[in-house]
């Protein structure tokens, strides 16, 4: 399995090029009827954009002009699955082998496993999920790799003149203190985002 992982990793990106590449980290939810599959519980998904009985997965995506495909992902088994050793046994699972893992703890895994085929990408990518969670930025840092990630509002911004949440410093900072940057094309239109002048 592990093998042709690797095998799958190396394809595509031979196939779209690893020069622009960014890593992409975002998790998904399958619907599902029952309780047998393995993982299924009730929780948030975006499929439904509601807390519905679901199987959530985290996936890696590489991503250039030419082209996106998933590299990677881990099925994300939340608390109560490896906490019940019985139900594990009806699903299919060694309860030795089953461990929880949040989230990102699960798209680290996979970050680490991409670097350690040698592949290379520009940056890593993310929603909220990942962008607050200090660990992962850390552990990206120091492989050397650049990320952009969204963020909470919550999130304290420190500035040369003080620490401030986000959601204030956007309304302190006037209009003119920012500058509009392409973020490339989107499936709509280009994507474009705020940040401040460059000096």
């Amino acid at each position: 399995m592990a093998l042709r992982r690797r095998a799958k990793k190396s394809f595509i990106v031979d196939r779209l090029g690893a020069e622009q590449a960014v890593l992409v980290v975002d998790e998904t939810g399958d619907v599902k009827k029952g309780n047998a599959t393995v993982g299924v519980q009730r929780q948030c998904t975006g499929t439904a954009g509601r807390i519905e009985n679901s199987q959530a997965a985290v996936h890696l995506v590489h991503a250039t002009p030419c082209g996106h495909a998933a590299v990677d992902r881990e099925l994300y088994l939340p608390r109560a699955w490896p906490d019940d050793p019985e139900r594990c046994r009806r699903a299919g699972l060694e309860p030795d082998e089953v461990r929880f893992a949040t989230q990102t703890q699960l798209a680290a895994a996979m970050l680490e496993r991409f670097w350690a085929g040698r592949h290379t990408a520009g940056r890593v990518t993310g929603d909220e999920v990942y962008g607050g969670n200090p660990a992962l930025l850390s552990m990206i840092a120091t492989h050397g790799r650049g990320y952009v990630m969204a963020v909470s509002c919550r999130t304290e911004v420190h500035t040369p003149v003080g620490k401030f949440r986000g959601d204030v410093l956007m309304r302190t900072v006037p209009r003119r203190g920012w500058q509009q940057l392409s973020a490339g094309a989107g499936a709509k239109a280009r994507a474009l985002t705020s940040g401040p002048p460059s000096t």
